[in-house]
């Protein structure tokens, strides 16, 4: 794989400021986001005073944990328009969930919010080592999903020349990444996977291919499927991170020549982790849940947002601004089966490392009789589906699973192609249990 690192000079100034000036920086924004939110969001000035603070309340950076969270429910709660802080004729771009759990939630973006997303997502490919003049394949979906827009618009603001595949189709993608010669894809871990399937399909080297960065986001995925990845195309995966209440992906970035975490792009947003069961602020290299306030957001700023992803904090390496590890899990989508607390991303691991299995892998929760069960369904590569072979494989991953987790389960090996294939995020966790 080639030096993708870009050069010192070729970094915003503020990357690589001291910590002091990063957090004059962030005090001085962080004042003015909480009095923009109080002014003009009813929502609010309400919550804000019923926790009895007010925005001339922060006079260090410490003092933000007086102020109140919010939360996914906020979002429903003021479903469409509640939250923004300026007329609606200030708001040039709506975006919104697919509202699979209830009312969607909706954010807008003033012009200049479209610009500070465009800057964020430019300084990410920076650090996953695009450069001007690339071409850049966008196989994120495009529409209120903030994935594809988001990564397009960063990658105009760059100078590269876009290819706004969106997801889906997986034989175009393959064709027009052999005909295009793109050295950038962005697109999540696991349809990354789907698009390999279909190079190894149609008997092509994925590593003759031009691609030289993958910058993959969207859903957790682990240090397993990147060495995965990287193998198979002879590219670099990086990790990015966002979401579309904070403002999209571009809220931080694994830098190409380090990878050990993603690095906050802390002059737009400022991080916390909290324990997620008493909301307690956490020092930094403490495990615990994420928590952002947006600093420079006009149309619909968050105070304290609760994302619920599980990380922890650390110090910068490549760039002054802190790092956060790869997401490990959500507080609220953990599986806590006989006592024991799962996350999909363990059993991706322990799967990834697992002889004649392919990376294809759905978790399904089940009841047996009185008791939480869990099953995995996964699939057998090309050529390990004789059914010793996959009684085999099977074996040696409830082994594993049992020895590296802590729990029994059972294991269904499907043949190649038998588990579900996602277009964007992958479904990991089936809940059959039934509903008391």
């Amino acid at each position: 794989m080639k030096d993708l690192a870009p050069r010192r000079e070729e970094l915003d100034p503020i990357e690589i400021a001291s910590r002091d000036e990063i957090e004059a920086l962030q005090l001085e924004r962080l004042k003015w986001s909480l009095a923009h939110a109080y002014e003009n969001v009813p929502f609010y000035r309400a919550s804000f005073d019923a926790a009895g603070v007010h925005p001339s309340d922060l006079k260090t950076l410490a003092d933000l944990a007086k102020f109140p969270f919010t939360q996914k429910t906020d979002l429903r709660d003021n479903y469409p328009f509640g939250l923004f802080a300026v007329p609606r004729e200030e708001i040039i771009r709506l975006h919104a969930s697919s509202g699979t759990t209830g009312k969607p939630t909706v954010v807008g973006y003033t012009r200049r919010d479209i610009d500070t997303w465009a800057e964020v997502v430019a300084r990410s490919m920076r650090a996953s080592g695009t450069r001007p003049g690339d071409i850049v394949h966008i196989a994120y979906g495009y529409g209120l999903f903030t994935g594809g827009l988001g990564a397009h618009y960063g990658a105009e603001r760059l100078g590269c020349t876009v290819v706004p595949v969106s997801g889906g189709m997986t034989p175009r993608q393959v064709m027009l990444i052999r005909d295009f010669r793109p050295t950038t894809i962005m697109v999540t871990p696991s349809y990354m996977l789907n698009i390999l399937d279909e190079f190894r399909r149609e008997g092509l080297d994925p590593r003759d291919t031009s691609l030289e960065v993958g910058i993959f986001g969207a859903e957790p995925w682990t240090n397993a499927m990147r060495r995965e990845v990287e193998e198979a195309f002879d590219m670099h995966a990086v990790d990015i991170y966002g979401l579309s209440e904070i403002i999209g992906p571009g809220v931080a970035n694994e830098c190409v020549e380090t990878k050990d975490g993603l690095h906050i792009w802390e002059d737009h947003f400022y991080p916390e982790i909290i324990d997620p069961a008493t909301g307690e602020v956490l020092p930094d290299g403490e495990l615990g849940e994420l928590v952002f306030t947006t600093l420079t957001k006009e149309g619909m700023p968050m105070i304290r947002y609760r994302t619920r992803d599980l990380t922890r904090l650390l110090p910068g390496t490549a760039r002054s601004m802190r790092r956060m590890e790869k997401i490990t899990g959500r507080s609220d989508d953990m599986i806590i089966l006989r006592g024991v607390n799962v996350f999909p991303t363990q059993i991706e691991e322990i799967l990834l490392a697992t002889e004649g299995l392919a990376p294809h892998f759905q978790i399904e929760l089940y009841r047996a009789g009185r008791m939480d069960a869990m099953r995995v369904h996964c699939e057998c590569l090309p050529g390990a589906t004789a059914a010793e072979a996959r009684d085999a494989a099977a074996r040696r991953l409830a082994k594993a699973i049992k020895d590296t987790v802590g729990i029994s389960v059972e294991v269904a090996v499907a043949d190649p192609g038998g588990v579900e294939r996602s277009q964007g995020k992958a479904r990991r966790v089936v809940d059959n249990r039934p509903k008391e």
